[in-house]
């Protein structure tokens, strides 16, 4: 059977691009595989614990070969829980939208929580850094609300620090089989979003096609 993890990034339910194009991707998914198990992380409703002194004693305790205090594991045990959804996961939807040109504050927060030695990624003296996420698909809805083309005043080579920072990430923790969907131009005008929507939602259900062959 088949694990999707969804990681909903966007705190509007009802008006978010990202979330609309994701959920459209995951329903074609799952008409093509019933059995699979959808499983969603939505990070604004969850409580994300902070990476407090304790989490950061744990994470240099282990740097260092250092036993861990019984509190210090506590705050260790947290972030490898968490980080236990994209571990059990073999498809990863993450819906996100751009702020400030980059991504929200609540994804730079899980991402910061999980992305730890041990947890997501490991070292070797020899082979360096080794993401521990492998085998799996990330499918990754990016929401917009300008033009981002090369010909609009806001060029992507100039301003998208969302679509790349994702990109690398997954890379970093071992996510080599990368897709993305993008939808922008949502704040110019109903009719121009309603055709945005329309095309990143077709791009999305053909991908779930494709990816389910």
């Amino acid at each position: 059977m088949t694990t999707l993890l969804h990681i909903e990034c966007s705190p509007r339910k009802q008006r978010s691009a990202s979330l609309e194009v994701a959920r459209s991707f995951i329903a074609r998914y799952q008409d093509n595989t019933p059995d699979t198990e959808i499983i969603t992380l939505d990070l604004w409703n969850m409580a994300l614990p902070e990476f407090d002194e304790l989490a950061m004693e744990a994470k240099y305790a282990g740097l260092n070969g250092t036993p861990l205090t019984t509190a210090q594991q506590d705050a260790w045990d947290t972030l490898k829980d968490l980080a236990s959804h994209l571990h059990r996961s073999d498809v990863l939807v993450m819906s996100v939208p751009l702020w400030n040109f980059s991504i929200p504050y609540k994804l730079k927060h899980f991402i910061d929580l999980v992305s730890q030695k041990d947890i997501l990624f490991s070292f070797d003296p020899e082979r360096g850094l080794e993401g521990m996420l492998i085998n799996k698909t990330a499918v990754v809805m990016y929401a917009r609300g300008l033009d981002f083309s090369a010909q609009s005043s806001t060029p992507a080579t100039r301003f998208d620090f969302q679509k790349p920072y994702i990109e690398a990430w997954l890379e970093f923790v071992g996510v080599t089989d990368v897709h993305s969907v993008i939808v922008e131009k949502t704040i110019m005008g109903e009719d121009v979003d309603h055709s945005a929507r329309e095309t990143a939602t077709q791009l999305a259900r053909r991908l779930a096609d494709s990816l389910c062959r």
